[in-house]
């Protein structure tokens, strides 16, 4: 197992996040050392949803925005859920924070409808990335190079398309926190 002892993990998400692609991830941090963060763009909880529609759990926000630096992460976790993507890739400062780890070459892990935000932040041309098949279009069309697979790395980019590839994402996450 890769030892994360001493690596934070920034996971960027809103309200409607699909639970178990933030809690999977969060839990394989964890387990592996690293410190899991949740930063939102405000203070307070989070309410997740389990398949976009039925209410989850509600977590509590450590950082916002305005307060966390990309430099303190080893990497950064896109979880999906179709309104919290879609309310991410809205926020001006999320966008900036996301573009902050892919031009330093930090693994960012993006899940589900989580290309959504990196399609946004202008980050997908050229690359070989999987999501969903409910945004392929919008990847491709975007510039990226769609490919229907559990899970792709793109050099610092990894993606999964839903939570059925949870322990292929939780393992290429890991191994690039590790590695970094």
């Amino acid at each position: 197992m890769a030892d994360l002892t001493g690596k934070k993990v920034a996971f960027l998400l809103k309200r409607g996040v699909e639970q178990p692609e933030l809690t999977e991830p969060w839990a394989a941090v964890e387990l592996a050392g690293g410190r899991p963060v949740l930063v939102s763009e405000e203070h307070g909880t989070i309410t997740a949803l389990l398949g976009d529609w039925d209410r989850g759990d509600d977590f509590t926000v450590d950082l916002t925005l305005d307060e966390a630096n990309p430099d303190d992460y080893a990497a950064l976790v896109l979880p999906g859920g179709t309104l919290n993507s879609d309310k991410i890739r809205r926020n001006p400062k999320a966008i900036a924070f996301v573009r902050a780890f892919m031009d330093a070459g930090k693994p960012v892990a993006s899940i589900c409808h989580g290309p959504w935000i990196l399609i946004e932040a202008g980050v997908v041309p050229g690359r070989r990335m999987t999501s969903t098949t409910r945004i392929s279009t919008d990847l491709k069309n975007a510039g990226a190079d769609w490919v229907d697979a559990e899970v792709v790395i793109d050099d610092n980019l990894i993606t999964s398309r839903s939570p059925r590839d949870l322990p292929a994402f939780d393992a290429a996450l890991l191994k690039a926190v590790a590695e970094a």
